[in-house]
């Protein structure tokens, strides 16, 4: 924003939410002074109050030919520009305020100081405050101004739930119907919400109902706001950040802040496995449950780097961030892939020019982490394998392996050389299982927990009768397995 000691060349100036008795007396003055005006839109109710001496041009005929909102604001820019360069410059209005919800000043404003054009910004009453003051709240200290047509197009609202959120610019059922998409992907179909229209003007109405209503309000038009209260305490993961900053902080848990990296690793595995239990169970209370546990093992850990100096979550995010949109030009780029296959390869071309790039000397399979269990390994180097052309051509192949395996564990001419083919014997029953696009490592807990249900039912039955379980021969053994295995 500019302000200089002579006339300035472009006049920035904000209408105010709709009531001519809201103008400033800045902006009233301005309106006085001046001959003619150019409008972004004539469509606001300010302009039926302008002086009758004023002559008003708008920009409402770029609406109808523009492409997208953008190549529109890029045109209103560049001829308030050339406007303001002619003798005596150019007042242009828009509505509200000219750094409340609006695209086209702040651009201006830029490209004239790199021109060395003089702008004046005169103030106007945003949209906000009329908003705030019919619904009777304070956006004070965490609520989120958003935009509608933004946030129509994203997939996740970009905002944390734990605090409110006013979204200027709902002019349509269209736009109204997008922003409820994002917005369910958060918040219940039924959270309430208030549709603010026409604030700060005679037509204002407050409508109350459940956010999947918003689009069928038959009120919504170009003054139209949507405000969002809060989802409730402790729904974000901000909030989520600084529940754990508070265990660890000097006032926080004695155990907490005691712990690190090394000693909380026991942790993290068994809240891993916690998880892949859920998984396999599928079981959605308690995947949300272990999903949360989880996190906070993570949380937990940036902290503790946070504090260290070593990282930030801030840093984590944006390294995840920037490797996703990184390894998905097929989706964030021009990089064509229709099938998954291709996406694969793409991906580890793009990993292969990201270690050549550090200078890592590494191969594929280095970056499979050496902690994981046995079965799970197996099976993620054979798929690196094969996303570059080495497997079998198919199954047949496969199946041929695995017997071959069994042969050599028979014919093994002794117990060091019997261990070496039992494992080779273990990784090809683990290929087998990924041609069938079955998980070796769940397929065997599936197994265990078979075993494990059978047993005990052995163990009851023989609890049943009186007796101890090495009590009975083999052949009863086998015999109550086969009843439990028909119960199943």
């Amino acid at each position: 924003m500019t302000n200089s000691t002579s006339s300035p060349q472009i006049t920035i100036l904000g209408l105010g939410p709709g009531d001519p008795h809201l103008l400033t007396r800045q902006a009233w003055q301005v309106l006085n002074e001046a001959t003619e005006i150019y409008l972004r839109t004539r469509q606001h109710p300010t302009v039926d109050g302008f002086p009758p001496h004023l002559t008003a041009h708008s920009f409402d005929h770029l609406y109808e030919k523009a492409e997208s909102f953008e190549a529109l604001y890029r045109e209103i820019v560049d001829r308030v520009l050339g406007l303001g360069q002619r003798p005596g410059g150019v007042v242009y209005a828009v509505p509200g305020d000219p750094y409340i919800a609006e695209a086209t000043s702040p651009e201006i404003v830029r490209q004239a100081r790199s021109r060395g054009i003089s702008v004046q910004i005169v103030a106007g009453i945003s949209f906000v405050e009329p908003v705030c003051a019919a619904l009777g709240v304070d956006p004070l200290p965490q609520a989120a101004l958003v935009d509608a047509l933004e946030l129509a197009q994203a997939h996740h609202p970009p905002f944390p739930p734990h605090a409110p959120a006013l979204i200027a610019q709902l002019y349509s059922p269209h736009v109204a119907s997008n922003v409820k998409l994002t917005l369910m992907a958060t918040y219940p179909d039924t959270h309430p919400v208030c549709l603010v229209h026409g604030a700060g003007t005679s037509a204002q109405k407050v409508e109350n109902l459940p956010l999947y209503q918003i689009d069928r309000s038959q009120h919504i038009g170009t003054r139209t706001s949507l405000y969002v209260p809060a989802l409730g305490p402790g729904t974000s993961f901000e909030a989520f950040q600084e529940i754990i900053a508070h265990l660890r902080a000097p006032n926080g848990c004695p155990w907490d802040k005691e712990q690190d990296h090394q000693s909380l690793r026991p942790n993290l595995l068994e809240e891993t496995y916690e998880v892949l239990a859920a998984l396999d169970a599928d079981d959605p209370d308690a995947m949300r449950e272990e999903f949360g546990d989880l996190l906070l093992q993570i949380v937990l850990h940036a902290q503790i780097g946070s504090e260290y100096g070593e990282f930030t979550m801030a840093e984590i995010l944006q390294g995840i961030h920037d490797k996703i949109i990184h390894r998905h030009p097929h989706v964030f780029g021009d990089l064509n892939a229709d099938e998954a296959e291709e996406v694969i390869q793409h991906w580890e071309r793009i990993k292969a020019e990201e270690r050549r790039e550090n200078g890592e000397d590494k191969g594929m399979l280095d970056g499979v982490p050496v902690a994981l269990p046995a079965l799970t390994q197996a099976e993620a180097y054979q798929k690196r394998a094969a996303r570059v052309g080495f497997d079998w051509p198919d199954i047949t192949g496969v199946m041929d392996k695995v017997m071959e395996e069994f042969d050599e564990v028979r014919n093994a001419p002794n117990e060091e050389s019997r261990r070496a083919e039992l494992g080779d014997l273990l990784f090809s029953v683990v290929n087998l299982a990924r041609w069938h696009d079955v998980d070796a490592e769940s397929a065997l807990r599936e197994a265990n927990l078979r075993f494990k249900t059978r047993f005990t039912f052995l163990e009851k039955k023989a609890c049943a009768q009186g007796r101890e379980l090495s009590s009975y021969t083999f052949g009863e053994l086998d015999g109550f397995w086969e009843e439990a295995k028909a119960r199943d």
